[in-house]
């Protein structure tokens, strides 16, 4: 039996170009999609490009507005006060599972990550540092092993990417931040499911406190 390699469908490469340029900030949040100029610069014609904003617009990282065109999705307050919650659960309960599933090879490997973390933390590189976080969030959804659980964080990550990484702007953050991750891995070397998961949910919270501060800290600087 012969095997056939499918080719991925444009739009879907088009789909990832452009959910990259979001998540990078090359697309900030409010941006006005001109989609003539950007199908030409990725090289595509304006079917693959209109599907994947279709496509996008279904995840909730573009609006679509009648007669205006199509926007960056920006998060509004009342947004970030009702995604983060549902965040802080979905990812305390993906390490309160790793925490019975991780072996002795995979707490070694989040070590690494950690002390990664640290340094970045250190060096005050916040693009590092989130990128690294990233890593970490990421492997202990793998260890979680849930895939209902791992799709329902993907989904709201995405979403969240919007501005989840200004978080790390807040004076004194990066810091903070670090702390509690290094107390999350502490529970989880220990196997305590039960504390990582509530440090876990704090966590998430305290980035959400973090962009309160800062919106607050550029409203007295505006």
């Amino acid at each position: 039996m012969s095997l056939k390699v499918v080719k991925t469908a444009l739009y879907i490469e088009v789909t990832e170009q452009l959910r990259s340029m979001i998540a990078g900030g090359v697309l900030s949040p409010g941006t006005w999609i001109d989609e003539q100029k950007l199908a030409e610069q990725l090289g595509v014609s304006r079917t693959p490009f209109r599907e994947a904003i279709r496509i996008l617009a279904s995840e909730g990282l573009l609006r679509i507005e009648p007669r205006r065109g199509c926007y960056v999705t920006e998060l509004t307050e009342k947004d970030l006060d009702e995604i983060f919650p549902l965040m802080a659960m979905l990812e305390g309960r993906c390490v309160f599972e790793a925490a019975s599933k991780a072996n002795k090879q995979d707490l070694d490997a989040l070590e690494i990550l950690h002390k990664k973390l640290k340094a970045c933390a250190e060096d005050k590189d916040i693009d590092r540092y989130y990128a690294t976080n990233r890593e970490i969030h990421l492997a202990i959804q793998h260890l979680a092993g849930n895939e209902w659980l791992t799709q329902m964080v993907h989904d709201l990550r995405r979403i969240l990417n919007l501005s989840r990484h200004r978080s790390l702007h807040q004076r004194g953050r990066i810091e903070e931040s670090c702390k509690e991750h290094l107390a999350v891995f502490e529970a989880l070397k220990a196997r305590d499911a039960k504390k990582a998961e509530t440090l876990m949910k704090d966590h998430i919270q305290n980035q959400r406190e973090a962009l309160r501060h800062l919106k607050f800290e550029q409203r007295l600087t505006a």
